[in-house]
């Protein structure tokens, strides 16, 4: 590592990014610019304008990207943000849909077909309640951020002008819907919007405990090019976002520097269901969550090939160092 490199790095502005935000971490050889940002203009001003160096990016996207190998990026195994999303499908309260098969036939709002939170939603609905996706029209509010057209036989509408897909499941021109965020309607107690799961929580638990699948959301991409020319950044930035993020958690072990009443209890109750490191940043303990979600890729008509999981990243981070555990 005879020079430094300059680089910039868009992230999200989690607990656990805080040390490389903070400039308390700082990967080797580099002199890092982070700039916080939050999702989807982050995914949107990297996918389409290419303005950082490297940047945490959308699962789902990046995956249907390599897939059609035209995105000169690589990703390291750092996944900083995942969220269980039993908790994010909505139906109208008025529509009559009490079990997810009740889908069937239905118009579900989306924010758009290639958001990660949409892929595993989607795959989880199919693969655990037996929805048929294809039975579903699919409204969605935004253009994608990759151009993307199913096909496949899957039904898809873009809102009409003007309106927002979480306003149209209250005024019942959707029956349901799922949605990144909490909608707003939700956090306001609307009691036109209700959770189609409603015990988010025990559906997620179970769902876990059963197949080990913390859902992966984000992860990191680096430009290909100051990979090739610096054959040893995708290490030391992967093991700066490990140290950021033990350092996260080593925080946390302090009741007093987290304001909440229970956090402890919560802190027991994540080890106990996830283990010791649910936010594993390497390959091996994420590799079968990665191969589900290009399952489902393919089977949603996002990518045209199915192929493993080791191409998503670059080949010096998919074997651990000895130190590393």
């Amino acid at each position: 590592m005879a020079t430094r490199i300059a680089l910039s790095l868009a992230c999200g502005d989690y607990d656990i990014n805080e040390g490389l935000i903070s400039g308390a971490v700082r990967p080797q050889g580099v002199d890092l610019t982070v700039i916080t940002a939050s999702s989807p203009q982050r995914h949107f001003r990297m996918n389409r304008n290419a303005e950082f160096d490297a940047s945490e990016f959308s699962l789902g996207s990046y995956i249907m990207a390599h897939a059609r190998g035209d995105w000169p990026v690589i990703a390291i195994p750092a996944f900083p943000h995942r969220r269980f999303r039993h908790g994010y499908i909505f139906v109208n309260a008025a529509s009559g849909i009490r079990s997810p098969k009740d889908l069937a036939g239905r118009r579900v709002g989306i924010r758009t077909w290639q958001t990660t939170a949409g892929l595993v939603a989607r795959g989880i609905l199919q693969d655990d309640h037996g929805v048929d996706l294809r039975s579903i029209t699919w409204v969605a509010q935004d253009e994608e951020d990759i151009p993307l057209q199913p096909g496949r036989g899957f039904r898809m509408e873009r809102a009409p002008l003007g309106r927002e897909v979480t306003e149209m499941l209250v005024a019942g021109d959707l029956d349901g819907l799922i949605y990144p965020e909490l909608p707003d309607q939700v956090r306001r107690g609307d009691p036109r919007v209700v959770r189609l799961f409603p015990d988010p929580k025990a559906a997620e638990i179970d769902h876990v405990t059963r197949t080990g699948f913390f859902p992966l959301m984000h992860t990191v991409v680096i430009r290909r090019a100051l990979v090739e020319a610096n054959p040893w950044l995708p290490r030391e930035l992967l093991t700066a976002f490990r140290a950021s993020k033990d350092q996260a958690f080593e925080r946390m072990r302090d009741p007093r520097k987290v304001s909440l009443a229970w956090f402890a209890e919560a802190m027991a109750e994540q080890r106990r269901v996830l283990g010791d490191d649910p936010w594993a940043y390497d390959f091996a303990r994420n590799r079968a969550g990665l191969a589900m979600m290009i399952r489902w890729s393919h089977e949603q008509g996002m990518i045209a090939r199915q192929f493993e999981p080791e191409e998503l990243f670059d080949p010096s981070v998919l074997v651990e160092p000895p130190h590393y555990v």
